[in-house]
């Protein structure tokens, strides 16, 4: 990739980054094409709010952040209150999750150190004006292995770059990215890729796709094992899927509308469905407790979001209807409730978190 086609590049940069570099290598992997496309995104300005591109659940309602708050000091009460303790979050958008997660910690004493994963330059500004005493990190690496960790990511996986394979008539391929001159469109490559897919999915029908998130899973990998190490608790917030399924989920955002994923790389927020199976299957591999998913609605229903509303709106009278609003917004089936799922990772000895009822 060329290095002066760096932060701040206008789009049609990126776009004849690419069309340069298919010319010359040949086709670019739709898994290089997300990555490329969203680092260039993410760094070129605050992609959030009613004027930005789209809005997380943080920016809908502070209640949101409250209700993970929390969650993590009841995790923190429970194992006695550790000294020394941990809060990371992957992708912190604003610093609203953290700074609303971290001001509910607060009323039970729990003021954990406190560290913010995050590469865009952009959004690290508007971090540092909301959590002021944070520590940021590339990577999860970078953070203490002393002290259990407490970590949240929140609509962070389903950015993560996903590799697809399609079924052809001469077998399995990877999607790759061309452009034909007018535009970028994804077809089938020439790699085989027969061995990469599971027994029973062999035979599926020609143009069956199949989807899978190899940054996702070595970031799940990672969490899994320093919780293993060190103890602690993993959210993962997102919205994605609870069976095994196939096809592509990939999809472009930009001022709140779908737009076309392979029109102009670099100017819209792109996302894939997270594949929360395959988190389960990780923790399971790294030898910590998984529980979940649950909706994202029951799961904030069971932590007391009503009550909390309910409280807000009395309190302020003037807001009522916009606080329910936001409610509804957070837990409703029609809205965020049940597409927006919760999986827990918990580290040995740690107990089983609020909201995951009949886990064990």
């Amino acid at each position: 990739m060329d290095e002066t086609e760096g932060e701040g590049a206008a789009p049609q940069g990126l776009e004849a980054v690419f069309r340069r570099l298919i010319g010359a290598t040949g086709p670019i992997s739709v898994a290089h094409y997300m990555a490329e496309a969203n680092a260039h995104y993410y760094n070129r300005a605050d992609p959030l709010g009613t004027t930005g591109d789209f809005i997380t659940a943080p920016e809908i309602s502070q209640m949101f952040g409250e209700m993970i708050g929390l969650w993590l000091a009841d995790q923190w009460q429970q194992v006695g209150k550790p000294a020394l303790c941990h809060f990371v979050e992957f992708g912190p958008g604003r610093g609203t999750l953290a700074a609303d997660a971290l001001r509910a910690m607060e009323q039970f004493d729990f003021r954990p150190k406190v560290h913010l994963i995050e590469g865009s330059s952009a959004l690290r500004m508007a971090q540092k004006l909301s959590v002021p005493g944070a520590t940021w990190h590339d990577g999860l690496d970078s953070v203490p292995r002393e002290g259990p960790l407490l970590i949240v990511a929140n609509e962070f996986l389903d950015a993560l770059p996903v590799r697809q394979i399609v079924r052809t008539e001469k077998g399995w391929r990877e999607r790759v990215v061309v452009h034909n001159g007018e535009r970028f469109l994804p077809v089938a490559g020439a790699r085989p890729m027969d061995t990469a897919v599971p027994a029973e999915l062999a035979d599926s029908p020609e143009g069956t796709i199949l989807e899978s998130s190899p940054a996702a899973a070595g970031m799940a990998y990672e969490i899994a094992a320093r919780l293993k190490a060190q103890g602690g608790a993993a959210l993962f917030i997102d919205y994605g899927y609870a069976e095994p399924r196939t096809g592509s989920t990939l999809q472009a955002v930009r001022a709140h509308q779908k737009v076309d994923p392979f029109a102009d790389p670099g100017l819209a927020d792109l996302t894939a469905l997270v594949d929360f199976p395959q988190l389960q299957r990780i923790a399971l591999a790294g030898d910590v407790d998984c529980h979940g998913p649950v909706g994202q609605g029951d799961w904030l229903m069971a932590l007391g979001i009503a009550q909390r509303a309910a409280m807000l709106a009395k309190g302020q009278p003037g807001r009522a209807q916009e606080i329910m609003t936001a409610l509804d917004r957070l837990v409703s089936p029609e809205q965020m409730g049940t597409l927006f799922k919760v999986l827990a990772y918990r580290g040995p000895g740690w107990p089983v978190g609020a909201g995951f009822a009949g886990a064990s």
